[in-house]
């Protein structure tokens, strides 16, 4: 092991680049349901353009109001956005800011400031990296690069790259030109509509505590305005509270810039307050709190363009006022959606809105009687992730407030649509666990149980008796025992066992949270008391031994069991309170292994760290070389067959190492920067859920697996391949833009991989006798696929040819033998529209096995290769071959007619062929005798 060292690490180093894992390809599955958005903005004399910015996103652009929308940011370093602007005097400049511009207990951080100058095609940072979270952008409506951003700054410690920034460069350089100090950040901003030179900016001290759902606020936070262009600034507060202060949310009525707005969180004095003399003084005139309550995520309110008493506000619904804020009618709201963040209405036509929520962004052409839609956004925030054993395997999780998903992980019309996904039964937080002896049925959330059969959810919770003082977090670990199928786990700050599907627990665990701790520096300057708090946030059974369970708690401690009753505390001396244990993983091959991903977001530290330990939890070492600062660990993964390889999921990405942890290289290839929370290697693919851009999924992962030594000509032992059929619906198809997920490629697939650039690269298929079914060449001639309009896009797989440059590249053989010679690229479309419109099809190859030989400028390299029937079909195999004999009698007519005058001939053996493939069910004596005489014709 130890001379393949230098190997891997060349191999991590090379995996930066897109040559050496170029072949693979991660794949969106979903679903089509918006995640969180706080940032939104439409677009000057484009009443149909609008911008998003998604929490863990990035940032989406739509030209038709909604009806689909195009991610813009895939390709930067980071997806977390807090706020954008467009300039209103040259549209095509974009501002946006990132980090999500909230304090609360789930978020994620950004690196500053980014802007486009071409409508978002392309971006360039322009700094303010310390930033992390930016809660507004303000562009002057005369000069594009006059900007101002509202820096809110770390969300759980202590830094001074907080307050109002100016630029008069269009972001070359920054001026700090409002801050009070590193603890008091600025979250929002507005102009006087007739003199950009007057200028409000709201302050808001806060600070999130490590342990979750805790939060501190200080007597730094106001609102202030400037008459000078924001070089001098003055409070601007007569009337409103001062004592227990929080976030304050305000706006400026474009007609009546003496008219103001606030949202004012202040307990019993939090309500809309309104000034009618530009912020000098305010008077409250609404209190109610489903106005203005809960501050921290909600303190939105817009002022209508044209009448200063037309006020809209948004909270747990979106609701207006026609009186100036005395009262309220709520215009948007569950089942719509619910907790809105974002109102921007136009300037230009008031009747077209757009909001943006924990649902995503929606749009009304009609001033609110009628929405758009929000399942058209694969922006869903996802904590974990679980797949079951069915096929295709369905992928489960819980949405951040969308409830939970169950979705196929392979669609049977040619994508994954909402045919595909449905609610899951569970609360939208936490863990899913499949039960591995009931298809269908699902555990999970805090804690139920769904099964999929009849739509029934069943509460199985442990009840708390004799007055247990139990704790649970959103996300309580919910698994089942991969030994003994029988045994689930749950866990709060004590470990459940159930062996009875949730009917009756065993509490088998003391607390195993820190009983005492001092309390983290970064919680200064704010007083808090070291109460017991924490909880199990990760549980992890060993896959080797029965009862052997790992569990790690939120607040920096890790506990092992070797018989399922008693606890010996194993936790690494690298751990303090509240580095949170975030994922555990018990080796596949040895009990006495281990590996921890701790998050330290919480105690602002951003670094990455994985433990492992190999003696049972006795001594840790820390595996981090490769994974840049920045890259928060959520989770490792062991691969469950080949030992030492992991898989790191950050805040940013994946990472692969191939030497047990000691280096690590990333995987992102293709995958948009998002939170990955979760990783599951279900066979040979990689799953993860993102918590801003739904669930992914890397097929055939075989390759990393196998690696050579670096430098390596190679090819790859293929994965079984899986005969599927597409269910082609005689029914009308969905639109061709209607949202939907990838399908895995339907086929075999091969790996190989070029050290150098090849003159030929050939590829043969023979099947068990040695009979050649397939040949490419790297010189094959692409022909485009035939289109119809009636046939969506997605259905037509385009032409590949076999790649002679270097790296690693992934090829696909279609399970089809070759078309008969003197074809167009495919067969008429009465036959595409059968047999699933691919561009090169022949007749379907039998299942059982083939041996493939790669020849690389005359080197040959062979794999052998199984092909498999779907598991949902039954046809036997003396009945495939027999429609594999009369399908081959029926092509090899095809060559023999190749005279013009025959070609109706022609057309009714294409059709006669298709007939005989169009299902993988026997065919019919009348299909065979039909066949047979088209033949007799032929011959």
């Amino acid at each position: 092991m130890r001379a393949c060292i230098p190997a891997l690490v060349c191999m991590l180093a090379a995996a930066q680049s897109p040559t050496e894992f170029g072949g693979l390809r991660w794949r969106m599955v979903g679903p089509f349901r918006g995640g969180r958005t706080v940032a939104a903005s439409g677009v000057p004399g484009q009443p149909h353009t609008f911008y998003i910015g998604v929490n863990n996103g990035g940032v989406w652009k739509t030209t038709d109001a909604g009806r689909t929308w195009n991610p813009l940011f895939d390709d930067q370093p980071t997806g977390s956005i807090g706020a954008l602007a467009v300039a209103p005097s040259k549209p095509d400049i974009v501002y946006v800011g990132s980090g999500e511009g909230l304090h609360r207990p789930d978020l994620s951080t950004g690196n500053g400031m980014y802007r486009s100058d071409d409508a978002g095609r392309t971006w360039r940072h322009l700094g303010l990296d310390d930033a992390q979270q930016i809660g507004a952008v303000l562009v002057d409506p005369r000069d594009p690069n006059r900007c101002f951003v509202a820096a809110l700054g770390h969300p759980y410690g202590p830094n001074t790259t907080r307050g109002v920034f100016r630029t008069r460069d269009g972001g070359a350089t920054w001026e700090k030109v409002l801050y009070r100090d590193a603890h008091t950040g600025a979250v929002a901003l507005a102009f006087d509509p007739a003199n950009p030179d007057i200028v409000y900016a709201s302050l808001w001290q806060a600070r999130q505590a490590p342990w979750e759902n805790g939060a501190f606020k200080g007597p730094g936070t106001g609102l202030f305005k400037s008459t000078d262009g924001g070089t001098t600034w003055a409070p601007a507060m007569a009337g409103l509270p001062t004592e227990g202060l929080g976030r304050i949310g305000f706006a400026v009525a474009p007609s009546d810039g003496r008219r103001l707005y606030a949202q004012v969180e202040a307990g019993p004095k939090s309500g809309t307050y309104r000034s009618d003399d530009a912020g000098a003084h305010w008077v409250q005139v609404n209190a109610e709190r489903r106005i203005s309550g809960r501050g921290d995520d909600f303190a939105e309110i817009k002022v209508h363009p044209r009448n200063p008493e037309v006020v809209f506000a948004a909270n747990t619904s979106t609701y207006r006022s026609d009186d100036g804020g005395k009262s309220w009618t709520a215009i948007k709201g569950a089942p719509g959606g619910d907790d809105y963040h974002t109102i921007w209405i136009s300037p230009e036509h008031p009747e077209i809105m757009l909001l943006a929520a924990d649902q995503g962004a929606v749009v009304t052409l009609n001033g609110g009687e009628t929405w758009g839609s929000w399942y058209n956004q694969p922006t869903a925030q996802l904590y974990h992730v679980a797949v079951d054993d069915r096929f295709p395997y369905r992928i489960y999780g819980g949405q951040q407030e969308s409830g939970s998903v169950v979705i196929k992980s392979r669609g049977d019309h040619g994508q994954i649509t909402f045919r595909d996904w449905m609610p899951a039964g569970f609360e939208e937080y936490g863990y899913a666990a499949p039960d591995p002896l009931h298809p269908g049925v699902v555990f999970g959330g805090k804690l139920t149980r769904f099964d999929e059969a009849t739509g029934q959810t069943q509460g199985v919770a442990p009840r708390a008796l004799h007055g247990e003082d139990w704790r649970f977090l959103r996300t309580a670990p919910v698994v089942f025992s991969p030994v003994d199928p029988h045994t689930l786990y749950y866990a709060g700050n004590v470990v459940f066992k159930s062996t009875d599907g949730g009917h009756s627990w065993q509490v088998i665990s003391g607390d195993l949270s820190r009983p005492a701790w001092t309390v983290p520096g970064t919680v200064a300057p704010y007083t808090a008391t070291a109460t017991r708090r924490g909880v199990v946030y990760s549980l992890a059974p060993s896959p080797k031994v029965a009862n052997f369970l790992w569990a790690g708690t939120d607040d920096g401690l890790i506990h092992r069991s070797t018989d399922g009753r008693t606890w010996t505390d194993v936790t690494p001396k690298q751990l303090g309170p509240w580095m949170k244990v975030s994922m555990l993983e018990a080796s596949h091959f040895d009990a006495q292994v281990a590996y921890a991903a701790i998050n330290t977001l919480r105690l602002d530290d951003l670094r990455p760290h994985i433990l492992r330990t190999r003696d049972g939890g006795t001594t840790w070492v820390e595996l981090r070389e490769g994974i840049p600062d920045g890259e928060t660990v959520n989770a490792v993964r062991e691969d469950p067959v080949r030992r030492g390889l992991l898989y790191a999921a950050t805040e940013r990405t994946v990472y692969v190492s191939f030497d047990d942890g000691a280096h690590w290289g990333s995987l992102r290839q293709n995958l948009p920067v998002t939170s990955v929370r979760d990783l599951v290697v279900k066979g040979d693919d990689l799953v993860i859920a993102t918590h801003g851009r739904g669930f992914w999924v890397l097929d055939d992962a075989t390759p990393l697996r196998q690696l050579p030594e670096a430098g390596a000509t190679h090819f790859f032992a293929p994965q079984v391949a899986t005969r599927v059929r597409w269910n082609l619906n005689p029914d009308t198809p969905l639109p061709p833009d209607e949202p939907s997920g990838q399908n895995p490629p339907d086929g075999a697939l091969f790996h190989y991989r070029l050290a150098a650039p090849a003159r030929e690269v050939t590829l043969d298929i023979q099947d068990a006798g040695g009979r050649l079914v397939r040949r490419y060449t790297s010189g094959d001639a692409p022909q485009p696929p035939q289109r119809d309009l009636n046939i969506p896009t997605y259905w037509i797989r385009p032409p590949q040819t076999l790649p002679t440059t270097p790296g690693l590249h992934r090829f696909l053989w279609d399970l089809h033998h070759a078309k008969a010679k003197g074809q167009p690229g495919e067969y008429p479309i009465a036959a595409v529209a059968k047999d699933t419109a691919r561009s090169d099809q022949g007749p379907w190859a039998l299942p059982g096995r083939y041996t493939v030989t790669l020849k690389v400028d005359g080197k040959a390299f062979a794999q052998p290769l199984e092909v498999r029937m779907d598991p949902r079909v039954t046809t036997p195999l003396p009945v495939l071959r027999r429609q594999l004999e009369l399908s081959l009698r029926l092509r090899d007519a095809l060559d023999r007619l190749t005279a013009p005058a025959q070609a109706a001939l022609r057309e009714e053996l294409a059709e006669r062929l298709a007939a005989l493939q169009e299902s993988d069910l026997e065919p019919t004596e009348a299909t065979v005798a039909a066949a047979e005489a088209a033949l007799a014709k032929a011959n």
